[in-house]
């Protein structure tokens, strides 16, 4: 896919392979302990304990009184997440006293949204295929972004309302970022490239923004981050 009329083929193949990751519409706000939880099992009574595993151990690493996970499966969620948690750390000093390390923020780039979580180098390289994804073209040129969008300055129309990527890591938050898309758009990129689709997933996982953590799944990161008790935020 070289440009943005491939879109529909190339948003029902992504749907088609990451179902799995598609979010469920209207929930905007859940509780980060699991109702699961707080139940109680027939056989003993013990209260319900998930697993933990090595992989999600840094999750707990971040330093914060307050742990708060954003799900974003879009271009204007992942922007709006950006400022969603940007207020969030801004309200919390200004309202409570708290400084940016009182809060642990993870940000999940998912589905749609992953490419919001590459640097420019690749936006410079596969931005006309990323756009027919992601559905976002540069408001300024009106053609395929070669930038990241949500991390420029001079787009305050856009969903981050001006809040960059780089803003957001300067104040400690950090991103999960989705292998399995990730890795669909390696395939894809490479296809409309004649490219490589293993050199270029490693190309992109160099070029992740910082404070970045590749997760098997975006949707995965998003049930761990619960199960560590961040409060979850869905932003569509």
């Amino acid at each position: 896919m070289s440009d943005n009329n491939s879109t529909p083929v190339a948003r029902r193949s992504f749907l088609t392979h990451l179902a799995a990751g598609i979010s469920v519409a209207g929930a905007s706000l859940v509780a980060g302990v699991p109702e699961a939880a707080a139940q109680t099992s027939a056989a003993g009574g013990s209260r319900f304990q998930a697993s933990r595993h090595t992989q999600d151990d840094w999750m707990d690493q971040l330093p914060g009184k307050h742990r708060f996970v954003f799900d974003t499966t879009s271009a204007a969620g992942f922007g709006s997440a950006v400022a969603y948690a940007n207020n969030f750390l801004t309200a919390s000093e200004s309202g409570y006293g708290l400084k940016d390390p009182d809060g642990a923020v993870i940000v999940v780039a998912r589905h749609f949204a992953t490419p919001f979580a590459y640097k420019d180098a690749i936006w410079a390289k596969y931005g006309a295929v990323l756009a027919g994804v992601t559905s976002l073209n540069d408001p300024k040129t009106k053609q395929p972004p070669t930038i990241n969008l949500f991390n420029a300055t001079g787009y305050d129309d856009l969903a981050n309302m001006g809040t960059t990527v780089d803003t957001l890591i300067k104040r400690g938050v950090q991103f999960a970022v989705c292998q399995m898309a990730t890795k669909f758009f390696a395939g894809m990129l490479a296809k409309s490239s004649g490219g490589n689709a293993d050199a270029i997933y490693n190309d992109v996982v160099a070029n992740l923004v910082p404070n970045s953590h590749m997760v098997p799944a975006g949707i995965v990161a998003v049930n761990r981050a619960q199960e560590r008790g961040y409060t979850l935020a869905s932003a569509v």
